[in-house]
């Protein structure tokens, strides 16, 4: 078993603190873990050197088992201190602790550390593995490890407090253990059920306790002998209609005029339909039998569809020769108050299947001091159990405890392009592009992770093959963002290939790369630009129908039979030429104003040379993209993955950051051959992109003529 505490050597002298080795990785400087000589001073290193403080055992790529074995309270979180007692008893039990940085699933016997009490035991343990399973070798696997049940299977005593009929030394004693596993069992490490102590005791219990209640019981209790219980189930099955009978009797007897309303409905029988014995359930809702003021039930003229029951009540109690009252009736019920109190006081029922015979001769045998000695031989077993069990823990360990301290002491796992750190999900694609950087998440918390400085797609991820359905927090580090949306659907795929329906429902809007924010201020321009153009001309256009449809009101408006002259009259006052005429006069003078703007620009840059006029470009280009550019350039210097594991619970103690060449490794775009054979729609697209562009062309020209006065449009 792990210490409870930490051992900590006395205090060393400053020269004598463990030599360790540091490179800078993501931002900061961290230890590197080389050796197995290095994990086993972990206790040395400074916690404010650890990259991480705690981090949950949940929503991790990494072996469960493992994790479980590492959290040593079990409070769902790994914290700094059971690191530590991890690699202490770790190292300790294994005789070289470089094996741990090999990542075996297997270790020879002698690899265990036969010189420290645990690894002795441990060793031991392993030898009597291979023996349980057979198996003449001289190293041992998780593999041989992995099964209990093949490791106990046939074993008489394995330490887990349970004896099985194997256990027993004789074949009554283990019958007897089998009836009492028929009552309640447990599961045996050897996969075979058995007893505890408590069930042992709790069945002999039982056993006296049904022996008494049954030894209780006198003639006086029997009133019907062993007819009894029956003859209460048939009482039962009726008493309820009895009681109904005899009541409306009763009202007879209180009021005759009554008697119609109470009696049988005639009326209600004649509706039924069809064959009447088929009807049995709706004419057993009519009373029991015809009511009379006298108050007596004769059984022989009941209603048909209770005649069956009252005829056996009469078979087992003998009431119902005759006429019978209430007050007969009332004392057929009290005969039975013996046998229900009886009932009652019943104990040990979970034995009465046995049989009183067989309870009797259980506890006459009394076997029982000979069962809770046969469960302590098994509980002597329990130390060497528990030590097999850890022959698990420490080839699991060998496995991946070296792989856990380079995604806890340090990233490594991360920065390293051969390893995928745990808490790295699966991939995402979206949008032509891949990302490598998905975490599981409780859901989107933008707070925390814009603090990251990170672009992050919160997303739901649904399989319905395997009903699973989470979150993840998806980081793009690299390509644009142009075509990204909440609502956009994409397709995760998990650390073992399995595909998930993804579904953006947040976004934390960071800059992705510096390229992109060079643009940006033009897409932005453009973007506004053409909102403001669709307006513009959705209420030209409102306004042009509304005039249309003004004129046309008023064309039609003239009647027929009225003067042509007055109809051409009207319609020309409607349709004014003189305004059109004025709408192109604006229109040429727009242009003719751009006309002058580009000749004066024409001229400028006539004036300066070739590379001058780069300058200017390029200089007017910075002014615009600048600002952009150098606010992205700081943020993506910045972009830090510690609050992302923050908010999925992590302890980050350390910066973990994701500069832009880092970055283009997590996100990966499509990347397209160049085509040398042009499909006829794409040709037809190019002919159009160029006949826009002759017409625009045409229209500046247009403009720079009619600015210089060379052409007159009015």
């Amino acid at each position: 078993m792990l210490p409870l505490t930490i051992n900590k050597p006395k205090m060393k002298k400053k020269a004598d603190v463990y030599p360790w080795k540091y490179s800078s990785v993501g931002g900061t400087v961290r230890v590197k873990i080389l050796s197995g000589k290095d994990i086993a001073n972990l206790y040395q290193l400074d916690r404010k050197m650890w990259t991480v403080l705690s981090c949950p055992t949940e929503g991790l790529e990494f072996d469960e088992k493992a994790l479980k074995m590492i959290d040593l309270d079990s409070d769902g979180r790994i914290r700094v201190d059971e690191v530590i007692r991890t690699s202490q008893w770790l190292t300790r039990v294994v005789r070289d602790p470089d094996l741990l940085l090999k990542e075996a699933d297997s270790l020879k016997l002698e690899d265990f550390n036969a010189d420290d009490p645990d690894g002795a035991r441990l060793q031991a343990s392993a030898r009597q593995i291979l023996k349980n399973l057979g198996l003449k070798k001289d190293e041992i696997s998780l593999e041989d490890t992995a099964d209990n049940v093949r490791i106990f299977a046939g074993t008489k005593f394995n330490g887990d407090g349970i004896i099985t009929p194997a256990s027993a030394s004789n074949e009554e004693t283990a019958k007897l253990i089998e009836t009492i596993a028929g009552v309640a069992s447990a599961m045996d490490r050897s996969g075979v059920p058995g007893i505890t102590t408590e069930q042992i005791e709790a069945f002999y219990t039982a056993c006296a306790d049904y022996a008494d209640w049954q030894q209780a019981a006198t003639k006086e209790v029997f009133p019907f002998g062993d007819k009894t219980a029956d003859a209460l189930a048939a009482v039962d099955a009726v008493k309820d209609k009895v009681a109904d009978f005899f009541m409306r009797c009763k009202l007879i007897g209180f009021e005759a005029g009554l008697t119609e309303a109470v009696d049988v409905n005639v009326e209600q029988i004649a509706l039924i339909e069809g064959n009447l014995a088929a009807a049995a359930d709706q004419i057993a809702l009519q009373p029991l039998a015809k009511p009379v003021a006298e108050c007596t039930l004769d059984f022989k003229a009941v209603n048909p569809a209770w005649k069956a029951a009252m005829d056996a009540v009469t078979a087992l109690t003998g009431v119902g020769e005759k006429p019978v009252s209430e007050q007969d009736w009332a004392a057929l019920l009290d005969k039975f108050a013996p046998y229900c109190a009886h009932l009652e006081a019943k104990k040990g029922a979970e034995v009465e299947a046995l049989g009183l015979d067989a309870v009797k001769a259980i506890l006459k045998e009394d076997k029982k001091a000979e069962l809770l000695s046969l469960m302590e031989k098994d509980k002597a077993e329990e130390a060497n159990a528990l030590s097999i069990e850890e022959v698990d823990k420490v080839l699991r360990l060998n496995k991946y405890f070296y792989r856990f301290l380079n995604n806890y002491v340090v990233l490594a796992d991360f920065y390293d392009s051969e390893h995928v750190a745990m808490f790295q999900a699966g991939k995402l694609y979206i949008d032509q592009r891949c990302t490598e950087l998905c975490i599981k998440v409780s859901g989107p918390s933008a707070e925390i992770s814009s603090l990251s400085g990170m672009y992050i797609l919160y997303c739901v991820c649904t399989c319905e093959k395997l009903g699973k359905t989470f979150d993840i927090a998806a980081v793009l580090t690299d390509g644009d963002v142009d075509g990204l949306r909440e609502g956009k659907n994409a397709v995760f795929y998990d650390r073992e290939g399995n595909d998930y329906t993804a579904k953006v429902v947040a976004i934390v809007d960071n800059p992705i790369s510096i390229r992109q924010a060079f643009w940006a201020p033009y897409k932005k321009v453009a973007r506004m630009i053409n909102d403001k153009i669709d307006k513009a001309a959705a209420e030209k256009n409102e306004k042009s129908m509304a005039g249309l449809t003004d004129a046309a009101d008023k064309a039609t408006s003239v009647k027929v039979e009225g003067d042509p002259k007055e109809a051409a009259q009207s319609f020309t006052s409607s349709f004014d030429i003189a305004k059109f005429a004025g709408v192109f006069a604006a229109i040429g003078l727009a242009i003719g104003y751009i006309g002058q703007f580009i000749v004066k620009v024409i001229e400028g840059a006539a004036a300066l040379k070739f590379w001058q006029l780069v300058l200017v470009i390029i200089g007017i280009m910075l002014l615009i993209s600048g600002p952009s550019m150098f606010i992205a350039w700081r943020k993506l210097r910045k972009r830090d993955l510690g609050p992302v594991l923050n908010a999925n619970g992590w302890a980050i103690n350390a910066k973990s950051l994701v500069r832009v060449k880092f970055g283009k490794t997590l996100t990966s775009l499509a990347k397209f051959p160049k085509l040398t054979a042009v499909d006829p729609e794409a040709r037809a697209k190019v002919t159009r992109r160029w006949v826009f562009g002759l017409l625009a062309l045409a229209a500046v020209t247009l403009g720079v003529l009619v600015g210089l006065g060379v052409i007159k449009l009015w």
